[in-house]
């Protein structure tokens, strides 16, 4: 076997490993009578969005269109079960496993927005719509490529000779996540018991602690799957290391200061504000500069998570905080200090600008698509739990099991 194809099979496996983690990360955080609801929703995720990938996303995000709609309005059935594909390159079949796990994880990160209030088969059908209608084309905008090049908008999209930069998915996976989290929070509205700061409290740090850890694991496949070029790769698993671990240290130092003490879930949130924001980032910044980046994101994100309390809008395990605003970060970092193209460092301001529409575009149009579907599922249907069992948590309710049993 080819040992490009053995790595990229490796790196898919990674990346699947990282929905079981989430799940424990967001496990964690919820109240003990909501885990197993919680973790469901990832494994729902896993089970659904991967059988639509294979029946069509794939191939909807693969297909050539110009503008932010391209991909929409083409034939998305035009190889159902990629069948010709299977045929005619079974070879290329590992990169369409590898492609089928960015499509899980990124569906599985809404979830952490509607905590403790969301029921489970609504919150499949929001994730299957929003699934077919926002990420795979989005995908394919930034990804999708023939003998030319690159075909997607997004891939293609320059300005003053400078194109974006996005290598592991900071607009498509971490803003169009954070964005949809962002309406779903909103339609769905604060939680009756748990959302104050001082009631919002983690019922097992060690799980949140290993879903953090696996997350980490997984991200080396995350952003190394796709280095072809030689050295790339310890380019990019070396800023995977550093952008995290600076993450660390910034989340817990502003917290600090903040709070008056560092926290364990501090310290795991950080390393998530590394990672998210290293993403689109990886291959086109010196170690030293994805150094500077994930201190940069864990500061600020620990700042930014308080925003809901502010504001008003009940993102339950903060995924507006980390993903939405360390992927931001990270992508206009790169207009800043992208290797060579970079404003600071021998570039213009053309990088700048090919960052900043991009990162727009996909935000407020997961954020529209996200609020609609939302709001339809809500107001037919109902996607919220009762307040009868939302109070009393909804494990037993929903999926007839307790996570902990004690005699």
């Amino acid at each position: 076997m080819d040992p490009a194809t053995i790595w990229l099979l490796i790196c898919a496996a990674l990346v699947l490993f990282m929905t079981p983690g989430l799940a424990f990360f967001y496990g964690g955080l919820v109240k003990a009578s909501s885990v197993i609801s919680m973790m469901m929703l990832s494994f729902g995720a896993m089970g659904l969005v991967f059988v639509l990938w294979v029946l069509y996303g794939f191939s909807m995000g693969s297909l050539p269109g110009d503008g932010p709609l391209g991909t929409i309005v083409a034939n998305p059935f035009s190889d159902i079960a990629l069948s010709d594909l299977a045929a005619n390159d079974p070879a290329s079949l590992a990169g369409v496993a590898f492609g089928g796990t960015f499509a899980v994880i990124t569906v599985a990160l809404i979830s952490g927005a509607v905590a403790d209030r969301a029921r489970f088969f609504p919150w499949l059908i929001f994730a299957g719509v929003w699934a077919t209608i926002v990420y795979f084309p989005s995908q394919g905008w930034v990804w999708a490529f023939n003998d030319e090049g690159l075909t997607g908008w997004i891939g293609r999209f320059t300005v003053g000779g400078a194109a974006t930069i996005d290598w592991a998915g900071g607009t498509v996976v971490h803003i169009s996540a954070g964005a949809a989290a962002f309406a779903l929070a909103l339609v769905l509205g604060q939680r009756r018991v748990g959302f104050s700061k001082e009631e919002a409290v983690p019922h097992n740090v060690p799980l949140v602690l290993i879903g953090a850890a696996i997350l980490w694991f997984g991200w080396f496949g995350f952003n190394t799957g796709a280095a072809t070029e030689p050295g790339l790769a310890g380019l990019i698993f070396l800023n995977t290391i550093v952008a995290p671990a600076a993450g660390v240290l910034g989340y817990i130092i502003v917290e600090h200061f903040k709070d008056g003490k560092p926290t364990a879930i501090g310290a795991a949130s950080g390393v998530v504000a590394g990672l998210v924001a290293i993403t689109p980032a990886c291959a086109n910044l010196t170690p030293g500069w994805a150094m500077f980046l994930g201190l940069i994101a864990g500061a600020v994100c620990c700042f930014a998570i308080d925003l809901k309390y502010k504001l008003g809008f009940d993102d339950s395990l903060d995924v507006v905080g980390l993903h939405l605003v360390a992927g931001t970060i990270g992508c206009l970092y790169l207009g800043f200090f992208a290797t060579g193209t970079g404003l600071f460092v021998g570039g213009g301001f053309g990088q700048l600008g090919a960052q900043v529409v991009p990162t727009v575009v996909v935000a407020v149009y997961s954020f529209a698509a996200a609020w609609i579907i939302g709001t339809i599922i809500e107001k037919t249907i109902g996607f919220r739990v009762e307040e009868d069992a939302e109070i009393a948590g909804i494990d037993n309710v929903l999926h007839g099991g307790e996570a902990y049993k004690f005699d």
